[in-house]
């Protein structure tokens, strides 16, 4: 998971910036016809990966993870890309990392990018003791939350295709850490990778979905670099009554895997939720396991993607 500012900068934003609620009247309830996101079955997902043990790169339960999301996409008739490539660490470890694509209505001239990472921590660097930090992080919220989703979302633009293109995007190699150079390492590929003709108009990361007491302030950077895609976020998340978990203000400061992304010219915003569990006591630490994440908050963070693919994006 990313680096973030400790301290909360809580700032209301005003109407020329999100403008969600406040400031304009936004039509309520979902956009019709459209397929309502099963939360428990995202929860099932967590617990799928979860029970492959730690994600780490190079680990058998990285391999399991990998062929078992190829195998999920592949069912759906997805047509998961894998791009394989490799990084050497700070400390000398030779990883081979995979990101992996599907992408849903191909032939669609505009394209957004729905994205997550899949990997695990190698060490729980938040645990009270030496032998909890030594312990990979189990991942339930921290790389599972978010790889759930997409693979929900993935059965959703199957059986109904939605009205432009989707890419999904499951990024590795963004927690090994402890450096900041050995983070956002698949981020930092796709963006290598972007070229200036048929990329995607915007991105939408998600990282820390699946909180049981869930709130989603705007993350700074994304208020800042990807202003537009903020807006039709929290705007979805307005029309499905979720405003009391969307809050209409500015959070942390989040280094996270949509940072390449905009620094390599594509506007893409975080939705995240950095205070995971009483005073952040579940993040990067053993604790990160399935009792802590909610097929409640999978739902609803689910729906409200939804709403963003099928009210036209």
């Amino acid at each position: 998971m990313p680096l973030a500012t400790r301290v909360p900068r809580l700032l209301a934003l005003v109407c020329l910036s999100v403008g969600v609620g406040a400031c304009m009247s936004v039509p309520q309830g979902p956009t019709p016809g459209r397929p309502l996101f099963d939360g428990d079955a995202a929860m099932a997902l967590v617990r799928d990966q979860v029970g492959f043990g730690p994600r780490v790169p190079g680990t058998a339960g990285h391999a399991r993870q990998l062929a078992w999301m190829l195998d999920r996409l592949d069912s759906l008739g997805a047509s998961p890309v894998v791009d394989t490539f490799t990084h050497v660490s700070a400390a000398g470890d030779s990883l081979t990392l995979f990101n992996v694509s599907a992408r849903f209505r191909p032939e669609a001239t505009r394209r957004i990018l729905i994205l997550a990472h899949w990997d695990t921590r190698p060490t729980s660097d938040e645990a009270d003791d030496s032998v909890g930090r030594a312990t990979p992080v189990p991942g339930a919220n921290d790389g599972a939350s978010g790889t759930a989703v997409l693979l929900q979302l993935a059965a959703m633009l199957r059986d109904v295709p939605p009205p432009m293109g989707v890419e999904l995007l499951l990024v590795d190699g963004e927690d090994y850490g402890p450096e900041v150079d050995d983070m956002f390492l698949g981020a930092k590929r796709y963006a290598s990778r972007l070229g200036d003709t048929n990329r995607p108009v915007y991105g939408l990361l998600l990282d820390m979905v699946g909180d049981a007491d869930p709130s989603f302030p705007v993350e700074e950077i994304s208020a800042q670099a990807a202003e537009l895609v903020v807006r039709k976020v929290w705007q979805a998340a307005e029309r499905l009554g979720y405003r009391q978990y969307f809050p209409n203000t500015v959070g942390l400061r989040v280094f996270d895997d949509h940072v390449p992304l905009i620094e390599a010219g594509l506007p893409t915003a975080n939705l995240v939720d950095f205070e995971y569990g009483p005073y952040n006591a579940y993040w990067h630490t053993p604790q990160d396991t399935p009792e802590n994440v909610s097929a409640t908050t999978l739902g609803m963070v689910g729906e409200v993607v939804a709403e963003l693919i099928y009210s036209g994006g």
